[in-house]
């Protein structure tokens, strides 16, 4: 078993590497250094990272109405790490000159899917600013946004929502 900045792999073994919305789990400089190590020369790597759009209508509706929700207690810690940028990861792959890969190419792709309430909460536990909070912490920010769901969004039972999903597509070759 392995990690971005240490894989059982031999040198020059593998054509791509890819890490999908996994990258910022990883410490980038040495993460690339060792993809070079196990790229050969020419191969790729690529990072993709996919979620709903944050500019999307869904999203946006949201956060207004959740803006309006703000007026203090629990409404409005919830509602400010839901609507907070501050632990969201990064989407995007920056290569620093002393790495041995050329500048990424980038691509965005967008779709939209129906969800309903089960199916957003689903996605909102996938975070990794979810995952990494406390089990106390988490359970609250979920009951409240299933609450938030019902009461300000009326999205409840079988009731679905377009949200407006993106892709941040990053991909580079390694030095020949």
């Amino acid at each position: 078993m392995g990690r971005g900045e240490s894989m059982p792999l031999p040198d020059s073994s593998v054509d791509a590497v890819l890490a999908s919305s996994s990258w910022h789990w990883m410490d980038p400089v040495p993460t690339l250094h060792e993809v070079a190590r196990i790229l050969v020369p020419g191969g790729i790597l690529g990072a993709l990272w996919s979620g709903p759009d944050p500019e999307g209508p869904f999203l946006a509706q949201a956060q207004s109405l959740l803006a309006g929700q703000s007026g203090g207690g629990a409404d409005s810690e919830v509602a400010a790490l839901v609507m907070s940028d501050a632990r969201r990861p990064a989407s995007s792959l920056e290569v620093p000159p002393d790495v041995p890969f050329h500048q990424p190419e980038h691509e965005t792709f967008t779709w939209d899917v129906a969800l309903n309430a089960d199916d957003l909460i689903g996605l909102l536990g996938t975070f990794s600013w979810i995952i990494t909070m406390s089990d106390e912490t988490r359970q609250r920010v979920i009951a409240e946004a299933r609450r938030l769901l019902q009461e300000v969004l009326s999205v409840e039972g079988d009731v679905t929502v377009d949200v407006a999903f993106r892709a941040e597509a990053w991909r580079c070759r390694r030095f020949d």
